[in-house]
């Protein structure tokens, strides 16, 4: 059924109950029911035109013809399902109001709350409409001055979403999925009151997560508490509930339901620095430090997961490197007779936000993985932030991918003479989410300094754009369960190292006058010493350029604290106040002349030297490169801010839609600068950067938030040449891979992933030339 012809269905059903309600008397549950029928009537005929005029325009914004996908669809998409649940519903109380079985006050609960959704997608399309019109063509992702960004976000997360997270809890997402999404929410509101009462995950049972009556009886009560969860509380929060998966019987439960592997061990890699060949010239060796941002050098922890015993996994050399995890520490099960060496690696980055989660939470899938390939997997497990903010965690991955390259024969995989140093065949790194990103900056790191870069990249709903910039399928946020705006936001200012202490009034009041005293002062300590570094390494950067204008920069390690890094990038020089006005076009690289050529870690963000802020233009082609120039040049008719005027201007006049009743939201609105680091969004890395990545593979989720990351990064790899396929799955959430033995749909997703890793290890070859007939 189309748009405007289901529309025109739901409005006469609407206008039939409508009347029949009225004439039922003056009784309170008529009145409301005749109410919420006129209010649906209104909202459809409203939304209509709106989705119609989206739907026209999305096409423009796909990848291409087979891969009809974008956060202006998934709204849309998202839009119908709820009103093809009141087409429903509202069928449904034509033909049963008469009768003596109708359950007057439960039919108006469900009609109320879908209309309450109703109102916040139509306000979403009005959105989505103003972003259409303010963003150039084709780009997804806003672009303009990131104060208007800021006004945007501010107007936006205002929204009540409530709505979202009782009776309409996961309405967009397929059926199976729906239940699974119940159990979650009751476990999140009553986990909030657990943690609400200091009792964080060690103090909290499993049982106890899910036993909360009030909330799993009364789904308005339940959304609003969730909602007052996700707007007010902090990033460790966040990283205890997100972590409830790795409490032990959790965990056990998962792997008994997960398949049985020979293999599955915690390594922990010493911090040695060690050398690797060049993949220029071999005889040329570069060294790989261990990593040291914000805590100095550590230990990287890694996980062997093999379905089968393979020769060197049972050496003592890797038996030295097992980490104790208690009882189930050690799951390797000889077998009498060894499985030979392995042909291909998959190096595995987990996700979980950059905050939480380790190889532990995904080990069931992987080990499903292991099996369905045949192959060793190597699931690194980072530092997380807010306690390791970036570069740490890019660096640990880095230096992991490097040691397994290195020691490929402790793993049981091949090591041909003919390349020392380097794995037999094939090198796969694959991840999710946030473990997306990484496989990403992790293969440009490897590009920069010169060593072997894997074979190919498998990214699962990966994040690639961690700027506060507005995007159609950032909307969905709104009632994503999984991925509130706010959440994301938190997430990424910890990465960012710009998570701070946020303290309520009732707390500012416990700690006191001189507790408010040292913390205020320790703010302010710390914003001088930021600043004092950030002059400093302003000061002998330029320096150095003055007195050396035409010498080639030679790379430092990334040992400058996170807020020394954004504050010493180029655009430090430009002013603090610039800082504030920074837009997409603003991150600026060195040229590709000057490092394309070099060895050394030219490419590496942390050796980025000043240039003009529009020297380039990282989400345009460059074709497009000299006219946007040249409308630099030219006068403007009208500023950004002019374009965009007031956010509350994209709503018609008489439509308001509803606003949080649970005060303001605590989630910065500016993105800090190093967020525009190539590293943190690899969206904004130059076009030298990108053209050094190997074949990708991305497989996204339609209804995910992060949608039109995947969308744009791989039309910028596509518009490069580069190797990439985008495959988009339908009606599931944002991290499928940790369900996948929830259902079918799951399952299904989840093959797709080892089948486009198994594209990577095992590349299909040149057909056979055909024998001509005689």
């Amino acid at each position: 059924m189309d748009l405007r012809t289901m529309t025109q269905s739901l409005v006469t059903l609407a206008e039939d109950n409508m009347a029949f309600f009225s004439s039922q008397g003056p009784g309170e549950t008529a009145r409301r029911l005749s109410g919420v029928f006129a209010g649906v009537r209104e909202q459809a005929l409203g939304l209509e035109p709106a989705l119609g005029r989206l739907l026209s325009v999305a096409h423009l914004f796909d990848l291409d013809a087979e891969t009809p996908a974008n956060g202006y669809r998934s709204l849309v998409h998202t839009a119908r399902c709820c009103l093809v649940h009141l087409l429903h519903k509202s069928r449904y109380v034509a033909s049963n109001r008469r009768s003596i079985f109708f359950r007057a006050s439960h039919n108006l609960a469900e009609l109320e709350a879908y209309l309450a959704a109703l109102t916040q997608l139509r306000a979403l399309a009005y959105y989505a409409q103003h972003l259409l019109a303010t963003n150039r063509p084709g780009r997804l992702f806003f672009e303009g001055d990131e104060g208007v960004t800021a006004d945007f976000l501010r107007e936006y997360v205002t929204l009540h979403k409530g709505c979202f997270y009782g009776r309409c809890l996961g309405f967009q997402f397929t059926p199976a999925i729906r239940p699974f999404l119940q159990t979650i929410s009751i476990g999140l509101v009553s986990f909030g009151e657990h943690y609400k009462r200091n009792e964080t995950g060690l103090g909290v049972t499993a049982s106890s997560l899910f036993t909360s009556g009030r909330f799993a009886i009364d789904p308005e009560l339940r959304g609003a508490e969730f909602e007052r969860i996700i707007q007010n509380l902090d990033v460790h929060f966040w990283k205890a509930f997100w972590n409830i998966t790795e409490i032990e019987v959790l965990s056990s439960l998962a792997n008994m339901a997960s398949a049985t592997v020979r293999v599955s061990r915690l390594l922990s890699l010493p911090p040695k620095a060690f050398e690797m060949p060049l993949t220029a010239d071999p005889k040329l060796m570069v060294t790989i430090s261990p990593p040291l941002a914000h805590t100095g050098p550590g230990p990287v922890l890694v996980r062997l997961i093999s379905y089968d015993l393979r020769e060197g996994q049972d050496s003592e050399e890797l038996s030295s490197l097992v980490r104790s995890e208690g009882p189930r520490s050690l799951e390797l099960r000889p077998r009498p007779q060894q499985a030979p060496r392995s042909r291909s690696l998959v190096v595995h980055i987990h996700g979980g936000g950059f905050v939480a989660q380790t190889s532990k939470s995904h080990e069931p899938y992987l080990k499903s993985w292991a099996q369905e390939l045949g192959t060793p997997i190597l699931s690194i497990d980072y530092s997380l932030a807010p306690e390791a903010p970036f570069p740490r965690a890019l660096e640990e991955c880095f230096y992991a991918y490097c040691w397994a390259v290195k020691h490929c024969a402790l793993l049981g995989l091949t090591e041909p003479p003919s390349k020392p140093g380097s794995t037999g065949e094939r090198i796969c790194l694959a991840g999710d989410s946030a473990g997306g990103n990484l496989c990403f900056t992790v293969s440009l790191r490897a590009a920069a300094y010169g060593v072997r870069v894997p074979d190919g990249i498998m990214a699962a709903y990966p994040a690639t754009m961690l700027q506060s910039a507005a995007s159609p399928s950032r909307l969905l946020s709104l009632m994503d369960p999984l991925l509130p705006l706010s959440v994301l936001s938190k997430c990424v200012s910890a990465y960012a190292g710009g998570e701070t202490e946020d303290h309520s009034d009732s707390d500012q009041k416990a700690l006191g006058m001189m507790g408010l005293v040292r913390r205020d002062t320790a703010l302010l300590f710390r914003d001088l010493r930021l600043g004092a570094s950030s002059w400093l390494n302003s000061f002998l950067e330029l320096s150095r350029h003055k007195s050396h204008p035409n010498s080639v920069p030679v790379a430092e390690p990334m040992r400058r604290s996170v807020s020394e890094a954004a504050l010493a990038q180029p655009e430090g020089l430009l002013g603090m106040d610039s800082l504030k006005s920074l837009t997409l076009h603003d991150l600026s690289l060195r040229g590709s002349s000057e490092t394309a050529d070099t060895p050394e870690l030219s490419l590496s963000a942390e050796t980025l030297g000043p240039s003009t802020p529009s020297a380039v233009n990282f989400l345009l082609g460059p074709e497009d490169a000299p006219e946007e120039a040249e409308a630099r040049d030219e006068p403007r008719e009208l500023s950004t801010k002019d374009r965009v005027c007031s956010v509350g201007s994209a709503f018609p006049e008489g439509f308001h839609p509803r606003r949080s009743s649970q005060g303001s939201i605590r989630m910065p609105l500016y993105s800090l600068p190093i967020v525009k680091n190539p590293f943190m969004s690899p969206l904004l890395a130059p076009d030298s950067m990108l053209q050094t990545l190997p074949p990708v593979h991305i497989v996204a989720c339609a209804l995910d938030p992060m949608l039109d990351d995947s969308v744009m990064f791989a039309r910028r790899l596509r518009s490069l040449g580069q190797p990439v396929t985008l495959h988009v799955v339908e009606d599931l959430p944002h991290g499928f891979l940790s369900l996948a033995a929830l259902c079918r749909e799951t399952r299904q997703a989840a093959a797709l992933c080892v089948e486009r890793i198994r594209l990577v290890l095992n590349p299909p070859g040149p057909s056979a030339p055909t024998t001509p007939p005689v």
